[in-house]
């Protein structure tokens, strides 16, 4: 390829973005440490990473057209870094929540769509298909390697030097990026504010709800939230049901206002009609779920084998390296089948792999891991994903002309940090809801004392905290329980841990399933 420099420039800043997303999940009990809070805490932090730049990507892609997509991606670069250099010297979560949920995220709106675009002014032709699917690669790559350099880095320096290096980093992506050129003239025009606060007000309410639903319940309230003492239980119903269907409102109003500013030649915040087209549609489905799988299991997984099975940072990006091997080498493997096999093919195959590969995963996961079988699955998982993170960023972008690829490009950043988002908050939910319910329920039906089944029963009213195995004993000690009692509840508190798990993983079996739906309109044919 001529200029691959350009594809590596751009990659990097990709890698950084998309690194985010998983590095920090193999160091969750670290950083939970270090800042006094808790593991809910974290998944929120997780969450609103993703759920910023999904809430706020169709108007970093419509800035890019309005200053110039380079000069978006160069400002998103800078604003990036700074997001990193609070991260990495944050004293508490709320400092770490403001410089990687919101600053990183504000910076990685305007670079993403701006990555899209840039790649179609620079390349054409074949070597447009295999930059997007170097780009594709890069970001399976940099999904896989995240829990590896997050549990090294954790363990033997500090999850801090993370953030220190993506300043850096972000640093030489700066210094280089005179190399690209933006050769699409800027557009005259207005963002339609209305259709932000739309777009970005459903997103977030959706989500939101999710992300609650663990403390107030999905539909009968628990643990409700309130205000002067009084419980907010509209017709005794959770806030949560209110707030994802309020959202969807709002996602329908943003909708609807979209073609009737398009109609009118008014410039709309994303082009929806472009949803019409049956590849694009299919495509942006498929991405959606591979990240509600990618973003499920990389959150899942290391909360399993850190607070359920005792394992520190390093061991835990050990045990996910399998995947993120063969996250790489097919991301690689499926960018060279496309010259043989349709996307449609290779995108099949993967999704088949997937639903078998998380099925046996779920079978591996118990008090003591089987290891082999656990690892021979992560393989095959990563395996999977890699294949479908070859394909789909050809798929989305081949589907329209090049002066729509910035749109599509803010699609897809969209598409793919809400499917992050929507996968941390709903696994992550529904692991905090059936551990919750199983713990209750085999504590009630012990033959523990009842004054000790009162107590949990009270105070698991708003969820049970995900707390490390091994710190159950102490706990429930301090509290004033005998040892026998101790151990008694440790031992229910583990094996809710394992089922709870087990229900999260099926439930990415369920997405999975959904997700093959969605992949009927990708092309049967060999993209060109």
């Amino acid at each position: 390829m001529k200029n691959f420099k350009i594809v590596a420039i751009l990659g990097l800043a990709q890698f950084v973005m998309v690194l985010d997303s998983t590095v920090m999940n193999v160091s969750i009990s670290k950083v939970v440490l270090d800042l006094h809070s808790s593991v809910t805490a974290m998944q929120g932090a997780i969450t609103f990473y993703t759920l910023t730049m999904a809430a706020l990507m169709l108007i970093g892609a419509k800035l890019g057209d309005i200053w110039g997509r380079k000069k978006a991606f160069m400002i998103g670069s800078v604003v990036y870094a700074c997001g990193s250099l609070i991260t990495g010297l944050s004293p508490n979560m709320t400092t770490l929540f403001i410089g990687w949920s919101i600053i990183e995220g504000l910076g990685a709106v305007l670079v993403i769509p701006a990555i899209a675009s840039l790649v179609a002014n620079n390349y054409s032709g074949k070597e447009r298909v295999s930059a997007y699917a170097i780009l594709g690669a890069i970001t399976g790559g940099a999904v896989a390697a995240g829990p590896l350099i997050g549990g090294f880095v954790t363990t033997y320096f500090s999850w801090r030097y993370v953030f220190f290096s993506e300043v850096l980093i972000m640093a030489i992506v700066l210094l280089l990026s005179g190399y690209v050129k933006d050769t699409v003239a800027k557009v005259q025009s207005k963002i339609d504010v209305l259709s932000a606060i739309l777009s970005g007000g459903g997103l977030v309410l959706i989500v939101f709800g999710m992300l609650q639903s663990k403390t107030w319940g999905w539909i009968l309230p628990h643990g409700a939230p309130s205000i002067n003492g009084h419980n907010i239980e509209p017709l005794g119903l959770s806030v949560v049901i209110y707030l994802i269907i309020i959202g969807c409102v709002l996602i329908k109003l943003f909708y609807n206002r979209q073609q009737k500013l398009e109609a009118e030649n008014k410039n709309p915040l994303v082009k929806v009609s472009l949803l019409k087209i049956s590849q694009l549609r299919s495509g942006l489905g498929v991405l959606i779920g591979q990240y509600m799988i990618t973003a499920g299991l990389f959150f899942s997984i290391p909360v399993y084998l850190q607070m359920t099975l005792g394992y520190d940072a390093l061991s835990t990006g050990l045990h996910i390296f399998p995947l993120s091997i063969g996250l790489i080498l097919f991301s690689v493997i499926g960018t060279k089948l496309t010259k043989k096999y349709s996307p449609k093919k290779i995108i099949r195959l993967g999704q088949i792999i997937l639903i078998i590969a998380v099925t046996t995963l779920l079978g591996s996961v118990s008090l003591t891991l089987k290891s082999l079988v656990f690892l021979f699955a992560a393989f095959f998982a990563g395996a999977a994903l890699g294949l479908l993170a070859s394909q789909i960023g050809n798929v989305n972008m081949s589907s329209v002309e090049k002066e729509d690829s910035s749109e599509v490009g803010g699609l897809q950043g969209l598409f793919q940090n809400l499917g992050s988002s929507l996968g941390t908050a709903l696994i992550g939910s529904i692991f905090i809801a059936f551990l919750t319910s199983s713990f209750v329920n085999n504590i009630q039906s012990s033959n523990l004392p009842s004054n000790i089944k009162t107590t949990i029963s009270n105070s698991s009213k708003a969820g049970i905290q995900i707390i490390p195995v091994s710190e159950v004993n102490s706990i429930a000690e301090s509290k004033g329980v005998s040892s026998s009692d101790s151990e008694q509840i440790k031992s229910i508190y583990t094996n809710s841990q394992v089922s709870a798990m087990r229900i999260a993983l099926a439930g990415l079996i369920i997405v999975s399933l959904l997700a093959l739906l969605f992949s009927k309109g990708i092309p049967d044919t060999i993209i060109k």
